[in-house]
């Protein structure tokens, strides 16, 4: 089964969560919260053990909680998403766990660079115009990152999600 590491958003869910549940796969009403994937995919679930689950309380105890806003949005191919700034530490967030863990890159190495983002939307152009002109108006948003999340697929081809762990940031030093 899959894993993922997320910092969740959840003040972002009356502005994202309706579209996401729409034009995603990665929905709230699978167990998904509106989040920064930090990396995508994880360690297999059924490969994850209890030394590995110290690992990341560690490295996510080594690194403090920071603010950061959500100010406008952005777009890849077919995609909607709110852009976080600063965009930097999500960046060494997701460069810690994958030096740790080098094996497993950002979305299988896929892309180049990271880019910290939080999925909107996934839809033709016209209607991510549409869903653009909703949200952008209502930013920007403000949060904190205080913990990070590993969610697990519970039930194969995107199903069901749910919370394995979730490591605090900064506590524990």
């Amino acid at each position: 089964m899959l894993t993922a590491l997320v910092i969740p958003v959840l003040r972002a869910a009356p502005l994202v969560d309706g579209w996401r549940e729409k034009t995603v796969v990665d929905k709230p009403s699978i167990g998904i919260p509106p989040h920064i994937t930090l990396l995508f995919p994880f360690v297999p679930a059924e490969e994850i053990d209890d030394q590995v689950l110290l690992d990341l309380r560690e490295l996510f105890a080594g690194c403090e909680p920071f603010g950061f806003t959500l100010p406008r949005c952005g777009r890849f191919a077919a995609t909607l998403y709110l852009a976080p700034e600063p965009a930097g530490a999500f960046v060494e967030l997701t460069k810690a766990v994958c030096e740790r863990w080098p094996e497993h890159q950002p979305y299988e190495g896929e892309f180049d660079t990271v880019t910290p983002h939080l999925t909107v939307a996934t839809a033709e152009d016209e209607l991510l115009d549409a869903i653009e002109a909703d949200v952008a108006p209502r930013l920007p948003l403000t949060s904190r990152a205080t913990e990070a999340v590993l969610l697990e697929e519970q039930e194969r081809f995107w199903q069901k999600w749910g919370t394995r762990a979730s490591f605090p940031l900064g506590r524990g030093r």
